[in-house]
């Protein structure tokens, strides 16, 4: 038995609540079951009960043994002594607050239906891929995916809120803001977090300054992510490095926390070479880029925008030193479709959430349009059971997988819960 699940029964009053009793033989009529306190001090706050047709006020603690009062502490702790209840598993002994006074104690054990504890234990004894992988079928679909998209929405306030603090940051220049977040999906999964070093090396002051001159805004990212450390002989990668050097002295640059780029098992059209030329072509023919991003709101839109090629030197190069044949190498819709979903979206989300204006609609519907992600979380999931194919569907998946399946927080799950109480 867990404390958890002793919470999630009170919390939903999953027990028989007619004719309850104390431990002492005192009727009890809950009014209120109070607030879930997940910090210090009891577990719930503010609940109203009433004992023997006495109204009581207060909070309620819960454990699994009546006698793990003592062995927490509680009688010793004043912040305990406004408990009007104490609910446990089993009672094994009376307890007191710090006045001496008994603690009315209420036993769960009895009362409980004995299938949802059955429910419970198998889900959680489940070794499978996910806890409820056998049952997971038989979720209601009106169930599923209104949690799905309930958690898309958990999934874009923890991003909001990483954005938030990013501003705070950049000192509430939101292009700063973007232009990193940009850089970093432009990235992907390999050299993700190395381009975000990269965007945070420079001072974005630097990159609007530079913005108009394409070689300029090379020189700098391939510099400063140490692609211009070999000693190719070209005259594009010499001219580079002479630029860079110049731009390193004028602006104090500083690379040594720039981490290393990989180029091991990616495909030459994922280089980080060809990626940095996409992404600079785009910042240099695509003035006031914040403000356009803002007013797109259209999948078309967004393809139209963001859908640039590479600079001249990079349609016959994929590495320095080493010619190809010539592609216009331009941004595919799919990459598109990553930098909407983990980049623009939030973006949106959290400006409208800072200027205090309602989320739009659009937002949601635009995701809906984007075509459902495909790695093995989301491939796994919709062999169980599928649902909707888009982006939306995909991102509830993967909060689904990593901040509850992974977690075991099948109690907190509005799938686990529809199938604890299954009969």
């Amino acid at each position: 038995m867990q404390e958890d699940f002793l919470h999630y029964v009170w919390k939903q009053k999953a027990f028989s609540s007619t004719s309850l009793k104390t431990t002492s033989g005192a009727s009890i009529v809950i009014l209120k079951l109070g607030h879930h306190n997940h910090n210090s001090g009891p577990d719930f706050f503010n609940a109203q009960l009433s004992i023997d047709g006495q109204l009581w006020a207060g909070n309620v603690e819960i454990h699994i043994k009546s006698s793990d009062w003592y062995v927490h502490g509680h009688e010793k702790d004043k912040a305990y002594d406004n408990v009007i209840l104490h609910v446990v598993w089993e009672h094994d002994t009376e307890v007191f607050r710090s006045d001496n006074s008994v603690v009315p104690t209420l036993e769960l054990k009895p009362i409980v239906n004995r299938n949802l504890i059955t429910n419970y234990y198998t889900l959680m004894s489940s070794k499978s891929w996910i806890n409820c992988q056998t049952h997971y079928p038989e979720v209601d679909d009106f169930v599923l995916e209104n949690w799905i998209e309930r958690l898309y929405i958990e999934r874009l306030e923890r991003k909001s809120n990483d954005i938030l603090e990013l501003l705070k940051q950049s000192k509430n220049d939101w292009e700063a803001v973007l232009f990193k977040m940009l850089l970093k999906n432009f990235g992907l999964k390999v050299n993700g977090e190395a381009f975000l070093s990269l965007a945070n090396s420079v001072d974005y002051a630097v990159i609007r300054k530079l913005q108009h001159n394409v070689l300029d805004l090379e020189a700098l990212l391939f510099g400063q992510s140490g692609l211009l450390d070999g000693d190719a002989q070209e005259s594009y990668f010499l001219d580079l490095k002479q630029r860079y050097q110049f731009l390193a002295q004028k602006f104090q640059l500083n690379n040594q926390g720039v981490l290393p780029l990989q180029f091991f098992r990616l495909r030459p059209p994922n280089f980080p070479t060809i990626r940095l030329s996409q992404f600079v072509n785009l910042y240099v023919s695509e003035r006031q880029l914040f403000s356009k991003i803002m007013s797109a709101e259209t999948k078309n839109e967004f393809y139209n925008l963001l859908s640039k090629g590479v600079t001249s030197f990079w349609m016959t190069h994929y590495t320095f030193g080493k010619e190809s044949k010539a592609l216009k190498k331009v941004i595919t819709k799919p990459l598109i479709d990553l930098v909407v979903i983990n980049t623009i979206i939030p973006l949106k989300f959290s400006y409208a959430k800072h200027q205090g204006r309602n989320i739009n609609d659009d937002l949601f519907n635009l995701l809906s349009e984007i075509k459902q992600e495909t790695n093995s979380i989301v491939n796994k999931y919709m062999q169980l059971k599928p649902i909707k194919k888009n982006a939306l569907s995909s991102q509830g998946l993967l909060q689904l997988k990593q901040n509850y399946c992974n977690k075991n927080r099948c109690l907190h799950c509005a799938i686990g819960n529809s199938l604890i109480v299954k009969n």
